[in-house]
Order: C-alpha cells, then structure tokens, then sequence
C-alpha cells in the first residue's frame, strides 16, 4: 500500500541538515543518467546473487530480476487463493488427488542468458535437486524438505514428487525466490561459488557488472531475449548505502530514485515534511521480526530464564513506537494469515502480555534474584537496530543487562549464519501458508550449522532439546487444510511453552520512492522485494 504523510504521527526524527552527499560519501556522488532507476538498501554490500544460498534479503531484488520462477504472484500481492498465481516459467499445473504428486508444464522457447540455451525440465530438476541437497545450500534446505524427488517427463514436463501432501505446495516452494529456476549447465561450468557473482537466469535484466566499490552494488541490463514483455527502462542499478543519512540524502537529491526505508520512529514523518511529493510503498505483513534464544549458551538452557525475559519484553511498546508499519504478532504467524492467533485467541499460558514483576520472579526462581548480563549482536540497519535497543532498555527494567554490539548488516548476517548469536533476530518475508514459518525456524533439520551451511534455527531447538518434528510431521502429512492448521497453533503454542522463539512484530518493508517513478503496479502485500520490470521514468 502506499502511505501517506497523513498516516504518519509522531515527532520527527533528526535528518542532518546541510550536509551534501559527496560529504557523507567522502566526496563520491553518483552519476545521473535517465536509462537506469537507481535503489539503494540498508547494507554495506552485496553477499551473492545466487538464489538458493542469499541470506541478506535486499540482494533478493537483483534476484528476482535476474531470475524467474515457475510462478508468482500477483504485481504485488499475496493471492487470495492459490489459483490466483500467475504463470511465469510454468504455463499450467495439476496435483493428484491426495496433492503428493504435482505436474507442471513448462513454457517453451524460454532461453538463458548469455547464450546458455533454452530452459527445460532439466534445468527445473537440477534447480530443486540442488535445492535440497543441504552441504550445497545450506539454509534453503528446510524449505524444501518436503520434496521426495524430481522427475522429467520429455523437456517441457516436471513432476515434483512430495513425502508428504501439500495442497499450497506452489505458493509455499514455488512462489519465492529461493525457488527460481537456475541454468544446469551455466552453474556446472561457472562453478557453486562463483555463480554467486556471475548470474545466468532467464529473468527480463541480466548482470552488467558487480561494481568494486561495494557500495555501488550492482547493474542489471535489460535482457533483450525475454520471453516476455520487455523491461520499460534499460538498467536497474542496486547500491547499497548502509548510512541512514547519506541514504536520506541521496533521495532527496535526486541521485537515486529509490531508498529502503527506516522503519524507525518518526522518520517517514520526517521524510514527508521534506518533500512531501515522496511515496512511500509498503508491503503488509511484511517481514516476520523474531528472536531466538540459542539454547547451548548458559543461562538461556533454563526455560524460567527464556521466560522472564519473554515477559519482559514489552511488544505493544515496540509495535506503537514504530507504527503505523509495525503491528503486534500473537504467535508466529501474523494475524492476517490462515490460522494466525490474535489476542483474543492465544492462549493465555504463552500469550507472553508484559509483567515485569512475573520476570523477575521467575528470574529469581532460576537463581538470578539481582538480574544477569549478557552480550548479543544484532544489526545496525534500523528495524534490527530500532527494535534491540528498546528490548535492551525494557530488559534493564527487570535487572537484565543485555550488551549490545551493533555490526554491519552483511556482517552480523554472516556471524549470525554460523551460530555465533545469543539472541538472534530474523527479519523474513513468508508467503500466507501456516506451516512456512515453522518449517524455517523450528525443525531440528533447520539448525544453524558453524560452517554456514545449516538452516534458520538458531536456538537449536528439537536438538539441544526436544522439539516439535513429530508434530510438524504430523501436519505436513494432513491433506486437509483446517487439520493442518489446528496442528500448526499446537506447534505454535509447544514453541512458545518452551521460550524458544518469540514473535515480535510484522514489519511491513517500505521503499520510498520518487514521485519520477511509476512501478507500473500499486503495491499491496506479498514479499519484500517486488519487480521493477516495468517501472518506467513519468
């Protein structure tokens, strides 16, 4: 949706005044030109452009514009119903009956870029064998755990085999990007690692270059073999700026068109007193702000002290200082999603209200009557930011110390990636199926792994201690939707009990772009990343 200056209250936040670009930049500015729509993101520089192994989700914008997916979604929303996804390397799909088994058709002539040839069924079979080969991709693995095994049927037939039945299985695998379609031959001849850097996809832009000064990220070229409509403008270039001010400053100069947001207190409030002719396009649910205690790191192995700190945290504060982008979640699916508890049916045992007395009563229980100290990273882009620090100072009201180092975004992705984090924060976008979330952070399969190549669950939980995989696996094996979700709100609730995970907020990712700009679409909801093939210069 877009927002408004009118939706937003609240002071304004600080935007230095009077100092120039080039002087934040030391002295660099970047160069103007009419042919390339220019977005700049919260982070210091790009980590990979491969699909299947990204972990720093603004390199996703460069994916999804370089790659394509069997489907999507509508430009730009979640589908009402899964027949609502539109066709894109896929033309049509049917399931069998008990939805284990799922056909798709594949869309003929559809060529790679760089002269690696048409994509076919083996390009998709090698995509997602790859996908669920863990020690390749690590992370992604959990996601598509429920893929048996991959079939070709001639060069325009798929037939994805399924352990288990999913009835959502296109919107939850197919739909993101980690599911794009990736070329067989150009990753066996570029290499794992280097394919990270040097792209070949099918998508309507296809990699110019990856500049040597990561804060000039990277240009995209319009592919001029797509298969489909054309891209309006010739170039996309991705920068990176990690700095809020020099990020400010480069929209308001005009040197980019398009800014990642700070979700922080007043700042889009102060934006719009600015130049008020700016349009702020927010995604809603957005991104799933969770924690999540790493259970091999003493104290946190005692449930009571997960607990307190749970009780201490006080959400209404943190979602109605950074509203109106930022909404109270109950569990861990948000609300708006099939199934998600609200806070009149979360159950009162892990509804978690704040209680700052009961915190530290339990704190007291666990044999820390006079509080406790800890170090915890998190990020220095803003919703990481914003949001630690106030949990830092509601955890001093019940005598928890937390320390807080704040790194580079890319970096604190990379420490965090290989377990180093105490309580990690993650900041993900999930398509509207209730079992998505539980499949990224909760299976034992999902643990996060020293060498970087394990999943999202960074609280190692169902190894450290018992978890939920046999429900899990209970639900993922219920055709029926409504069975399903009465099985997800269990593992919600046995989550929770155990103070493993706790929901924060939804976050809706905004950009803020100039009024120069016309994506072609109005934005709704969906992923944070959305396609800018036909933004065009009014």
């Amino acid at each position: 949706m877009q927002i408004t200056r009118r939706n937003f209250i609240g002071g304004a936040a600080a935007v230095t005044a009077g100092l120039s670009l080039s002087a934040v930049m030391g002295g660099h500015a970047f160069a103007q030109g009419s042919d390339t729509i220019k977005i700049a993101f919260a982070a210091r520089g790009l980590r990979t452009i491969d699909p299947q192994k990204s972990i720093q989700g603004v390199d996703n914008w460069a994916i999804i514009a370089i790659y394509d997916k069997l489907v999507d979604l509508p430009r730009w929303k979640f589908p009402e119903t899964q027949d609502d996804l539109v066709p894109r390397l896929a033309t049509s799909w049917s399931s069998s009956e008990d939805a284990k088994t799922w056909t798709i058709q594949l869309r003929e002539g559809v060529q790679f870029h760089k002269g690696y040839g048409e994509m076919t069924s083996e390009d998709v079979k090698f995509t997602f064998d790859r996908a669920t080969d863990g020690p390749r991709v690590g992370g992604v693995r959990a996601k598509f755990m429920n893929i048996a095994s991959v079939e070709t049927d001639g060069p325009y037939t798929v037939i994805f085999n399924l352990e288990q039945p999913d009835p959502l299985f296109l919107l939850g695998v197919l739909s993101d990007y980690d599911g794009a379609v990736m070329s067989k031959k150009a990753v066996e001849e570029i290499g794992e690692e280097e394919i990270g850097t040097n792209p070949i996809g099918t998508g309507v832009y296809m990699l110019e270059s990856v500049h040597t000064d990561p804060s000039q990220g990277v240009t995209l070229v319009a592919n001029p073999d797509y298969w489909d409509t054309p891209a309006a403008t010739p170039k996309v270039q991705c920068l990176y700026i990690a700095d809020t001010t020099a990020r400010t400053l480069a929209i308001l100069s005009g040197d980019v068109h398009m800014i990642e947001g700070v979700r922080a207190p007043g700042w889009a409030d102060s934006m719009s007193q600015r130049d008020p002719n700016l349009v702020f396009d927010v995604v809603s649910p957005g991104s799933f702000f969770t924690i999540q205690f790493n259970l091999t790191k003493s104290p946190f192995d005692d449930v009571r002290v997960r607990q307190a700190l749970f009780y201490g945290i006080d959400r209404d504060e943190i979602t109605g200082a950074i509203a109106p982008i930022s909404k109270r979640t109950y569990g861990l699916n948000p609300p708006s999603f099939p199934g998600g508890f609200t806070a009149e049916t979360i159950p009162p045992e892990v509804a978690y209200n704040y209680d700052p007395e009961k915190a530290k009563a339990l704190l007291a229980e666990a044999g820390f009557p006079d509080g406790l100290t800890f170090t915890n990273d998190t990020s220095q882009r803003e919703d990481f930011s914003a949001i630690m620090l106030m949990i830092q100072d509601q955890l001093r009201r019940i005598n928890v110390n937390m320390e807080l180092n704040i790194k580079d975004h890319t970096a604190f992705h990379a420490d965090q990636n290989i377990g180093t984090n105490t309580l990690s924060q993650q900041s993900s976008a999930m398509p509207p199926v209730p079992t998505q979330v539980i499949l990224t952070y909760l299976p034992a399969e999902a643990e996060v792994k020293s060498d970087g190549n394990g999943g999202a669950n960074m609280s190692h939980y169902g190894v450290a201690i018992p978890g939920i995989d046999d429900l899990l696996a209970e639900a993922l094996a219920e055709p029926n939707l409504e069975k399903r979700i009465a099985i997800v709100q269990q593992i919600e609730v046995q989550a929770l009990k155990d103070a493993v995970i706790l929901p924060v907020s939804n976050n809706g990712f905004m950009i803020v772009r100039s009024p120069k700009v016309d994506l072609g679409f109005e934005v709704e909801s969906g992923y944070v990343n959305w396609p800018l093939s036909q933004a065009t210069f009014a």
